[in-house]
């Protein structure tokens, strides 16, 4: 049962007489849930701006709303309040109408599949094979992998696409350090710790060259901006008003772009520096010289089909591939397709070609480019070398994504700083014709540390993912031990079963840490905080749906029998008649999840949830009471536990009869 939606269908045909049909949408979106329960359980709060589109009092307008509107059968009170709030309460009887219809409904707790379901593929993931998996990965994989729970379970044609980077310039980088720096012992021992080290081997000594070919330019660069600055404050503007703005302006922004030329000459300079004061490291730069032309060589065989890097990146490859699902079995994340830039490499000049022949795409510099409008810059689809580039590869790969499975909708999870990126190819895709799918850049923030900048190590490199599953687990662990140990009976679980009860809680913990935040803001991570049995946390919600079954398992309460001779529900206490509600809100939590694809909705209620759930447990005797009110309250608790249990499951959580 939807309370909202029905409402919200109920004020539609009254609001449709009093409003324009593109201001539908926004008033309807204006009827929510109360913040507090003095309102009632909903409000409708679209008396205010429609008053004043049609020239009548707000409160006169609410008043003549809920004459109109056929609420009777469904609510118990509506009034209008303020200058012009329609508060809303749900008959008692409705509620517990709902409450039986979800625990009769073992699979789907009473919620209804779209009406209009549609073919939606989630691009997520899409980890670089040759590199170890780290922190930064842990938002789109876990994101990506809710939002396909979620609207696979309402009804949609989920289809969920890996595209992985397994081709380019980065694969030059570990060829040619493979074949100039690898350590064949290393490489037999663990291939990808090899691969990841040489690689940033290549990258620093390209960084190096680079910054020594770029210091002194950038230096002189510095010299006339200091210059020009000094020339700015000696100028005497006298009694001109508008030249002495202009001078104020222009010192304000030189002074700007001053500190930020600072700052790359300072950068320039630490990798110079760092680099000639390690022996081993100024050694190779100097027998290296020409790396990135190297580096570039080495890609444009490989591209070319030359046999013997062909037969190195199918062996990267294959211990790549080992090492991400390794880590994906561990997070429980599947796929239905696994394809990466690899697989469209084919089809890039086939794309190219197709721009131009439709004149899209037009030279520039040397390069073929597209030039959207609302762009500054053009999206280059292919260098002046003839080398393609990442936009290419996005393009063919949504032209295979149309011709296959020709989607309504695309969502890309990806984090913020591809923005600029996916505006242009979503624009340029329509430009190319394909006009009648969705595309959504379901974009996400960082994971910060506690000094504020992105989580780092303390030696300042990226946080590997598995080391960070595996210190997640042992925080668990602690947890579960210590939880274990101070039980009244004494311990239950021997050290094999504590073990694998703090790898379910500690993955757990570790997803849940990201899906409870919002996904477009940055968020401190912290260990600590994500194991902790009170708050909002993984762990609290398990804990709450292992007390559920620590009451059936104490009062012998046989579930299937519970559930095949259900009772009315009884409201005796305020509580249950919160938790009815707050039971029945499971619908809306999903449906507001996928309105703007933010698992953080569906975790924000299952807390709440919990929340309620010990308060009831607190007020209301479960096993002390008699007959249909004992009855009733188990039903509240199974009924609890089964919706934590799928809303846990949609964000990709397991839950545990014990902890």
């Amino acid at each position: 049962m939807n309370l909202l939606s029905e409402i919200k269908h109920r004020f539609t045909p009254a609001l449709s007489e009093l409003a324009k049909p593109q201001d539908l949408p926004g008033l309807l979106a204006m009827i929510r849930p109360a913040q507090d329960a003095k309102f009632g359980d909903y409000q409708a709060n679209c008396a205010m701006p429609l008053g004043k589109r049609v020239g009548q009092p707000p409160r006169d307008l609410a008043n003549q709303l809920i004459e109109t509107v056929a609420l009777n059968d469904l609510s118990q009170k509506v009034e209008v309040a303020g200058p012009g709030f329609i508060n809303i309460t749900i008959s008692d009887d409705v509620l517990k109408r709902g409450l039986t219809e979800a625990i009769a409904d073992r699979d789907r707790l009473g919620i209804k599949t779209a009406s209009l379901p549609k073919k939606i593929i989630i691009d997520f993931s899409s980890p670089n094979v040759a590199k170890p998996m780290h922190v930064g990965h842990i938002r789109s994989t876990v994101i990506g992998d809710s939002l396909s729970r979620v609207l696979r379970f309402l009804g949609h044609q989920v289809i969920t696409d890996n595209h992985l980077g397994d081709w380019g310039t980065q694969f030059g980088m570990i060829l040619y350090g493979y074949k100039n720096f690898s350590d064949p012992q290393a490489y037999a021992a663990n291939p990808i710790a090899e691969l990841s080290g040489i690689y940033r081997k290549v990258r620093h000594l390209i960084d190096y060259h680079n910054s020594v070919a770029k210091l002194p330019a950038a230096k002189i660069l510095l010299d006339k901006q200091e210059q020009r600055l000094a020339e700015f404050i000696a100028t005497e503007p006298g009694e001109d008003k508008a030249l002495a703005k202009k001078l104020k302006k222009d010192i304000k922004s030189l002074k700007s772009k001053i500190v930020s030329q600072k700052e790359t000459i300072q950068s320039l300079s630490q990798t110079v520096e760092t680099t000639e004061t390690d022996r081993v490291l100024y050694e190779l730069a100097k027998r290296h010289p020409d790396i990135a032309q190297k580096v570039l060589l080495e890609t444009a065989q490989l591209h070319a089909g030359d046999i013997t890097n062909k037969e190195l990146w199918s062996d990267f490859m294959e211990h790549g591939m080992q090492e991400i699902q390794r880590v994906y079995d561990r997070l429980d994340i599947k796929f239905d397709h696994v394809l990466g830039e690899s697989f469209y490499h084919e089809q890039l000049s086939t794309v190219v070609d197709e721009l131009v022949t439709k004149e899209m795409a037009r030279e520039s510099e040397g390069a073929l480019c597209v030039f959207p409008e609302n762009h500054n810059a053009p999206m280059i689809v292919r260098k002046s070398d003839g080398a393609f580039l990442y936009a290419t590869t996005d393009l063919a790969t949504i032209k295979y994504r149309m011709s296959e499975w020709n989607p309504d909708v695309i969502l890309y999870v990806v984090d913020f700083r591809q923005g600029e990126h996916f505006e242009k190819l979503f624009d340029v895709a329509r430009l190319w014709g394909y006009t009648d799918t969705e595309y959504q850049h379901v974009k996400f923030g960082t994971v910060m540390g506690d000094d504020g900048k992105p989580f780092k190590t303390r030696s300042g490199d990226t946080v590997g993912l598995e080391p960070l599953l595996d210190e997640a687990e042992n925080r668990a662990l602690a947890v579960v031990t210590q939880l274990d140990d101070g039980k009244p009976g004494g311990p239950e679980f021997d050290a094999e079963q504590r073990k694998s009860i703090a790898q379910m809680v500690g993955i757990s913990a570790l997803k849940y840490a990201d899906l409870s935040q919002n996904r477009t803001s940055d968020y401190t991570f912290s260990y600590d905080k994500m194991v902790e049995l009170k708050g909002n946390t993984a762990t609290y919600l398990q804990y709450g749906y292992a007390r559920v079954n620590g009451i059936f398992r104490k009062g012998e309460v046989d579930i299937d029998h519970l559930r095949e001779h259900a009772v009315a529900f009884e409201f005796t206490e305020e509580i249950e008649r919160e938790l009815a509600l707050k039971l029945l809100r499971f619908e809306e939590a999903l449906q507001d999840v996928v309105g703007d694809y933010r698992p953080n909705l569906l975790a924000n209620y299952l807390f709440e949830l919990t929340q309620t759930f010990f308060v009831f447990f607190e007020k209301c005797p479960v096993l002390k009471t008699e007959g249909s009110l004992r009855q009733s309250r188990l039903q509240f608790c199974d009924l609890t536990a089964r919706t934590l249990e799928k809303g846990l499951s949609l964000l990709g959580i397991g839950v545990l009869q014990k902890m």
